[in-house]
């Protein structure tokens, strides 16, 4: 098979989809792989790396698309690639489909066949593809939320940790999945009197028993949001429903209730959002204020650590494209019922039922899918 690998052209995204370390496994196993050149520099991988490895280096993006069988992203496409895909190509990427709805129309016109990132699960119902990433998002949400409270940065000026004497600043988190015990891991470790909701006991169990007394948990009501989030100093959203929009806990009338100079770091902005006033940032311009509050809602937060954030990727999607390339991506999909979890457009069909129901299309099962076509 031919796999291609391009070069990540979103705003400050400079991780990449795989390493030369990935090109060996797939050279090796009689695969063709090209890199676009300089696809790899933003994490300090150099063009002859990948050459050494196995890889042929093309100039430009457009051999990368024109040629390729699979092609292995780390973000959704642009528009601009959108244009350069063809009939029968295989997209292995982040989408975020549902709040997307014309990235999802170009898919569907383009006859390509795309299958996510953050929705492949695993046989023990988590999002393998998606964790690594999180893991991520979850720390970094407490360093930007740390910086967005200094006052030059237009928040109140309090010290997360706090110093003797002066209490420390409050940090609720909403979400106790891989982002919200990350964040809460970072918060915790920081001094910050940290509150963690969630709508699953058992999940807040698992926090007590790791964090103690450290940590509040609290059951994720909306009785339990208007006392813990809005007044705290920094509010993590790090909710998830998986392929589907993220539903608005915090709304903008609740906005006049918190503290002046508090922050909102919004890590479900990929799918929409959990705060009503989010919109998507990008790392030139990570934050707005609505109401005297700062927002970041920056769409690739871990695209800041980038070299990091790519070996954890790519250590995590390497054996999904092993296969992909072994197999071909139909018996890939009909031999792995959480590989074809990921398949969110198929041949012009819409495959992933949350978003087909956020966006109004017909959803096709899968497997129905690809045995018609």
């Amino acid at each position: 098979m031919l796999i291609s690998v391009p070069k990540e052209i979103k705003n400050n995204e400079y991780r990449v989809g795989m390493t030369p370390t990935g090109v060996r496994e797939l050279a090796n196993r009689g695969h063709r792989i090209l890199v676009q050149t300089g696809a790899g520099s933003g994490v300090g991988l150099a063009d002859q790396q990948y050459a050494e490895a196995g890889a042929e280096v093309v100039d430009s993006a457009d051999p990368v698309f024109a040629q390729a069988e699979l092609i292995v992203k780390v973000k959704e496409p642009q528009p601009q690639e959108l244009r350069l895909l063809r009939a029968g190509q295989v997209l292995f990427t982040y989408l975020h489909l549902a709040p997307d709805p014309e990235q999802t129309k170009a898919l569907v016109a383009s006859d390509c066949i795309a299958i996510a990132y953050e929705t492949v699960t695993s046989p023990g119902g988590g999002l393998p593809l998606l964790a690594p990433m999180s893991e991520v998002a979850g720390r970094m949400s407490i360093q930007a939320g740390a910086t967005c409270l200094e006052k030059s940065h237009g928040g109140a000026g309090v010290l997360l940790g706090g110093v003797p004497g002066v209490a420390a600043g409050r940090v609720t988190i909403i979400g106790g999945g891989v982002v919200g015990y990350n964040a809460t891991q970072m918060a915790v470790g920081l001094g910050a009197d940290v509150t963690v909701l969630d709508r699953s006991l058992e999940r807040l169990a698992f926090l007590d028993t790791r964090y103690g007394n450290r940590i509040r948990t609290i059951l994720s009501t909306a009785a339990a949001i208007d006392e813990y989030a809005l007044e705290a100093d920094l509010v993590v959203g790090a909710v998830l429903v998986p392929g589907a929009f993220t539903p608005k806990l915090v709304t903008r009338n609740q906005l006049a209730h918190m503290r002046p100079g508090s922050v909102l770091v919004d890590v479900s902005i990929d799918q929409g959002g959990c705060f009503e006033t989010s919109r998507p940032t990008t790392h030139d311009r990570p934050t707005y204020v609505v109401n005297d509050i700062v927002h970041y809602c920056v769409a690739n937060m871990p695209g800041a650590v980038a070299r990091t954030s790519t070996f954890a990727l790519t250590n995590a999607t390497l054996p999904f494209i092993l296969t992909l390339a072994d197999k071909g991506y139909r018996r890939a999909l009909q031999d792995d019922a959480h590989l074809r979890m990921g398949l969110n457009v198929h041949r012009g069909d819409v495959t992933c039922a949350p978003v087909a129901a956020a966006l109004g299309y017909e959803f096709v099962e899968p497997l129905a899918s690809i045995g018609a076509k």
